[in-house]
């Protein structure tokens, strides 16, 4: 294992500290904690937006803290859910009186403690709702999409959820939002290779170099099948029409979509996955609004990508195109 860290076992704590040092303009840090909120935060008439779960996903989801975005973040250690009280002090620190809304993937860890960060909060009479983000399409089959897991289309949700409270909406009103964009996005992963969490300094599993993992999790979860090795052109193709089949709503439809890094994956590629992306959506009429490529969720520094389309409704279209400012997504 070669990783430019210092303890294994402080890499979540100093992910966070750097993140801010580096992001101060954004970002602070709450009470030495691996928390961050905006910086100017509690945001007077904003319901504010808490998300969070695991590190080694970075920028995910610190770097999605900021105006247009979620209004604070806390962070786990890697691949680990961060417990109640954290969550608990995250949310009060960025509550301007308009109630609290828990935006996560939808994992057991996060699902548990998150929840159990809700009940304290309503015994302190702050009103709180949850969206668990369910974009996997390869984590459970259509029909149980309640199941499925949160990957990269937690940032489209992020990103809407956060322009309808920079909108000055109600708790109902950005929890509909956050719903409706949920509902929307659909996405698929694949893996070329492994990650190493430092603790163990063990990569969490083994796959050939010929070979490659259909459906990947975040987490190094199993995918849908282990394959042979495809080209850009390939893998664009197979995704996309994945995420189409399970959302036939797609086709003819506007949409924004995202090629998403897994950590080691070199933009160029990413780039060139795109392009076969785009000739397909155009095969199926789909209009292109916007288009995201780079790091945005990953694994540390498992090889891989993944794809994320969200079909924009009427709101999701002003959202998606609303302005945002955070340390991993700018947009004017």
């Amino acid at each position: 294992m070669k990783k430019l860290i210092n303890d294994p076992n402080d890499v979540a704590r100093e992910t966070i500290e750097g993140l801010v040092l580096a992001y101060s303009q954004y970002l602070k840090q709450v009470e030495g904690l691996q928390v961050v909120a905006r910086r100017d935060a509690p945001v007077a008439g904003q319901v504010s937006i808490l998300t969070g779960g695991g590190s080694g996903h970075e920028p995910m989801f610190a770097g999605f803290v900021g105006r247009g975005m979620a209004h604070g973040s806390v962070a786990g250690n890697i691949f680990a859910s961060p417990p109640p009280a954290p969550i608990l002090a995250a949310a009060k620190a960025i509550h301007s009186g308009r109630g609290v809304l828990f935006l996560y993937g939808n994992y057991s860890g996060d699902v548990l403690n998150f929840d159990a960060a809700a009940e304290l909060l309503e015994m302190e009479d702050i009103p709180v709702k949850t969206v668990r983000i369910t974009d996997d399409v390869a984590s459970a089959p259509p029909g149980r999409e309640e199941e499925r897991r949160g990957i990269a289309g937690d940032l489209f949700v992020i990103k809407a959820a956060g322009a309808r409270a920079e909108e000055g909406a109600d708790l109902a009103g950005v929890t509909t939002a956050a719903e409706e964009a949920n509902a929307n996005t659909r996405t698929m992963a694949i893996a070329l290779s492994s990650c190493t969490i430092p603790a163990s300094g063990k990569p969490i599993f083994e796959i050939s170099e010929a070979d490659m993992e259909i459906g990947m999790g975040l987490h190094g979860e199993p995918g849908i099948r282990r394959g042979p090795m495809m080209s850009a052109e390939q893998v664009g193709a197979q995704l996309v029409e994945g995420i189409l089949a399970d959302l036939p709503a797609l086709r003819g439809a506007e949409v924004a979509v995202m090629v998403n890094g897994m950590g080691a994956t070199p933009l160029a590629e990413l780039l060139i996955v795109y392009r076969a992306v785009h000739r397909v959506l155009a095969g199926a009429s789909v209009s292109i609004v916007r288009a995201y490529t780079g790091n945005f969720a990953t694994s540390l520094e498992m090889a891989g990508c993944s794809i994320t389309l969200m079909r924009l409704t009427p709101l999701l279209k002003r959202l998606m195109l609303a302005p945002a400012e955070s340390p991993a997504f700018v947009q004017v």
